[in-house]
C-alpha cells in the first residue's frame, strides 16, 4: 500500500485548505485512516481518523474546525481545514491501518499558517 497527500501550502489564519492522500490500493473499506500532523521539532500526533465503517473521531484541539472524510470509489481520504490557525502549522500525514494490524504511512505535506 503506498499513500500520497497533497494539498499543503501557506494560508493566512482563519483561512483554509483541503488535504487529500490518495491509495495504490482500494483499503479504505478495510483499513482505518488517519490524520496525523508532526509541528517542528514536536512529536506526531492524531488529528482525525476515520474507521472502515466510517465513523469519525478527531482531536480537541481541531474538533469543529476539521472534517475527516473518504471517497472509497476514488481510493482517497481527505482532510478540510477550516478557520485555521498558526498552530495548526506542521507536516500533515496520512496513515492506514490493516486489519492484522499493520501500519503504512505516506509522506507528508506541509501546512504554514500564517500571516
Amino acid at each position: 500500500v503506498q499513500l500520497q497527500a497533497s494539498g499543503g501550502g501557506l494560508v493566512q489564519p482563519g483561512g483554509s485548505l483541503r488535504l487529500s492522500c490518495s491509495s495504490s490500493a482500494h483499503i479504505f473499506s478495510i483499513y482505518h485512516m488517519a490524520w496525523f500532523r508532526q509541528p517542528p521539532g514536536q512529536e506526531r500526533d492524531l488529528v482525525a481518523n476515520i474507521s472502515n465503517t466510517g465513523s469519525t473521531t478527531y482531536a480537541a484541539s481541531v474538533k469543529g474546525r476539521f472534517t475527516i472524510s473518504r471517497d472509497i470509489a476514488k481510493s482517497t481520504l481527505y482532510l478540510q481545514m477550516d478557520n485555521l490557525k498558526p498552530e495548526d502549522s506542521a507536516v500533515y500525514f496520512c496513515h492506514a491501518q490493516s486489519p492484522s494490524p499493520r501500519d503504512y504511512w505516506g509522506h507528508g505535506t506541509l501546512v504554514t499558517v500564517s500571516s
